[in-house]
């Protein structure tokens, strides 16, 4: 579980997780070996796209998908301009699109399946438009929970996802909407200024900030043109205190259900508990990564997601997968407030121009048996 702040009880590790990854995959091949004869895709363990860890990628290979991404940043928005006059590249479209659908997919039966889906549509842009080679890695939060800047996702190399923001003076950030909390204020707060991201120019958002300085102001309106520097704040009390091995281990291996998987998850905000949800984000925070809203707005959205998705996937499939990739809790309101229907596998996950709705069972599962278009597993 989280440690008391600033206590570092072991190294960064993965270790316990990593075991767990290895079970899911060995029992998720067992599982679509027997179930293959009554499905038609073509997706196999086998032939699926192995996404991989950061740190486990070659300097060529981090600078082949950190150029894929800039790529995107420079390609013109499909969005109409009149509804989304802030999305000014192809890359705001998947902000604008998030930020659109924010109060319908957290704190809600959705959260994970839509999140799934978002980052595959994301990766198979980055590969279809900019002609990226490789897939969506993912960020091993256990790796770096005790020093994230010394990580190779975040120590501001040509190789990294660039690093902190320089100093600027600021307050405590208040991560959780209860406003109960202070993430002390870290070494940034201001803009990137280093590794492929420096001098970023982000056009979304904010539209809830949550980074105390001066700047930092939210948009007009939730789409408007609202041009700024990319911020961060990297905070290793957060990241030591709710991304570590343990956390990662406990939220797997102690839910038995899949509500309390994805509340867990999410974070108890009422006694001040994160969960490696809202950790992760906070562990970069800063703007626009401190915004619930427009948080895809920082590249490093896409590296944290896909290790929630991946956690989501061990869970799935280290186990049960006959039963786990069926599973579905929550309504679709946020913490069902106000009080709503109870989500389906049947519901639509719906992301606009950036592809054809799907239902929510059609992403069950990451090999296609559930009738899918999915193809990838975790290494």
């Amino acid at each position: 579980m989280a440690q008391v702040a600033g206590e570092k009880t072991s190294p960064a590790s993965t270790e316990k997780t990593d075991s767990l990854a290895r079970d899911a995959l060995v029992s998720l091949t067992k599982y679509a070996s027997q179930k293959s004869s009554s499905t038609t895709t073509t997706c196999t363990v086998e032939n699926a796209a192995r996404r991989r860890e950061w740190g486990s990628l070659s300097g060529a290979e981090r600078i082949a998908y950190t150029n894929a991404v800039k790529c995107l940043m420079s390609l013109p928005s499909q969005l109409d301009a009149v509804d989304a006059p802030g999305a000014k590249s192809r890359y705001d479209d998947f902000v604008a699109i998030h930020i659109n659908q924010t109060l319908s997919i957290h704190g809600t039966a959705n959260f994970l399946s839509w999140h799934r889906l978002f980052v595959w549509v994301y990766e198979q842009t980055l590969r279809a438009e900019c002609n990226y080679q490789g897939h969506q890695p993912y960020w091993n939060w256990g790796k770096s929970a005790f020093d994230p800047l010394n990580s190779p996702i975040f120590d501001g190399s040509e190789t990294s996802m660039s690093g902190n923001g320089a100093f600027a003076p600021h307050n405590c950030t208040n991560g959780l909407p209860t406003g109960l909390n202070c993430i002390p204020p870290g070494q940034g707060g201001g803009c990137v200024a280093t590794g492929p991201f420096a001098n970023m120019t982000v056009n979304l958002g904010s539209i809830g900030p949550t980074l105390d300085a001066a700047g930092v102001m939210p948009a007009a309106s939730p789409l408007a043109h609202n041009p700024r520097c990319l911020r961060r704040d990297i905070s290793a009390w957060v990241s030591s205190n709710w991304t570590t091995d343990r956390d990662s281990w406990d939220l797997i291996t102690l839910t038995d259900n899949i509500t309390a998987f994805q509340t867990l998850m999410q974070g108890d905000f009422a006694r001040g508990f994160y969960g490696v949800h809202a950790a992760g984000h906070f562990t970069f925070g800063g703007d626009p990564g401190g915004d619930l809203w427009a948080s895809p707005g920082d590249p490093a959205f896409y590296l944290h997601h896909a290790q929630i998705d991946r956690t989501w996937w061990i869970w799935q499939n280290y186990k049960s997968p006959e039963s786990r990739t069926t599973a579905i809790g929550g309504t679709v309101t946020p913490n069902d407030t106000p009080p709503s229907q109870n989500g389906t596998i049947g519901d639509l996950l719906d992301l606009g121009i950036l592809t054809a709705p799907l239902t929510i069972a059609r992403v069950m599962s990451t090999v296609g048996l559930t009738g899918g278009p999915l193809c990838y597993v975790y290494e």
